[in-house]
C-alpha cells in the first residue's frame, strides 16, 4: 500500500511512517493541510490517513474539497475528537473511516486493509508458502520440505502473521498488537520464548533457516534464496 499521512503533530507523524513502513508499505508525509490537498491531489495513493485538526486548512475542509473533485482513494481520519457528533461530522464530509486517538497501530492497518479492500478486492488467501514452507490456512497445517511440522495454537498465530509478513522485519509491537493482546506487558519475554520454540519447530533439522532475529529491530521469516 501507498499512504499518505496528513498530520501536523511531528512525534505522531513519524510513529505512523515508521510503522507503516515496518509493515511492509510506501507512506509519505504531509504536515498541514494545503500540502496534504496538493499532495493527494497530485500524486495517487491507495488511501490517505488525515488529522482533523490541521494547520492551513483543516482536515474536514481538505477531505471534503477532494472528494468533490473527484477522489476515489479511502481516507481514514485520525483525531483526538471522538465524540458521537465529531465522528459523524467526519464521516459526512467524506471520511470513509473514523479511529480516536489513543489507537492501537494494528488497529489501524486494518482498518486501511479494510478500506482498500472495499475499492480494490482481492480474494483471501488460503496459503501462504516461503521457499519449502508452507502453511495452509483452511487446514491449519504447516509443512517445510514435505515433513509435517505441528504448532501450538499460538506459534501457529504467530507463524501465520510472520509468512503475512514474509521477507519484511516484523517489530516485537507489530508481534503484540496482532498475535497477542496489544495490552500484554511489553516486558514480557513471552515473544523470546514462542520465537525460540518456533525457530526449533521449523528450522532445526533443515538446511537453511527461515526465522531470523534483527537486532534493536524485531524479527524476520526470510527466504534464503532472495
Amino acid at each position: 500500500m501507498k499512504i499518505l499521512v496528513v498530520e501536523d503533530e511531528a512525534e505522531t507523524a513519524l510513529y505512523l511512517l515508521k510503522a507503516l513502513k515496518e509493515a511492509g508499505h510506501s507512506a509519505d508525509h504531509a504536515g498541514d493541510g494545503d500540502e496534504g490537498y496538493v499532495m493527494a491531489s497530485s500524486q495517487s495513493y491507495d488511501a490517505l490517513i488525515v488529522d482533523r485538526m490541521l494547520p492551513k486548512r483543516d482536515g474536514l475542509s481538505m477531505i471534503k474539497l477532494l472528494k468533490q473533485e473527484g477522489l476515489t482513494s479511502p481516507i481514514l481520519i485520525l483525531s483526538a475528537l471522538g465524540d458521537v457528533d465529531d465522528r459523524v461530522k467526519g464521516l459526512r464530509e467524506g471520511g470513509d473511516d473514523y479511529l480516536t486517538k489513543p489507537y492501537a497501530f494494528s488497529e489501524l492497518l486494518a482498518r486501511l486493509e479494510v478500506l482498500i479492500r472495499r475499492v480494490q478486492p482481492e480474494e483471501a488467501e488460503t496459503s501462504y508458502q516461503l521457499s519449502d514452507l508452507i502453511l495452509n490456512r483452511l487446514t491449519h497445517s504447516v509443512k517445510r520440505n514435505g515433513q509435517e511440522i505441528l504448532l501450538q495454537p499460538r506459534e501457529y498465530r504467530l507463524l501465520e502473521f510472520l509468512m503475512k509478513h514474509a521477507n519484511t522485519v516484523v517489530t516485537r509491537t507489530m508481534l503484540l498488537e496482532n498475535v497477542w493482546d496489544y495490552h500484554f506487558d511489553p516486558q514480557t519475554n513471552v515473544i523470546d520464548v514462542h520465537i525460540s520454540r518456533l525457530r526449533t519447530k521449523i528450522d532445526k533439522g533443515f538446511e537453511a533457516p527461515l526465522l531470523n532475529t534483527i537486532r534493536g529491530a524485531g524479527y524476520i521469516l526470510k527466504d534464503p534464496n532472495v
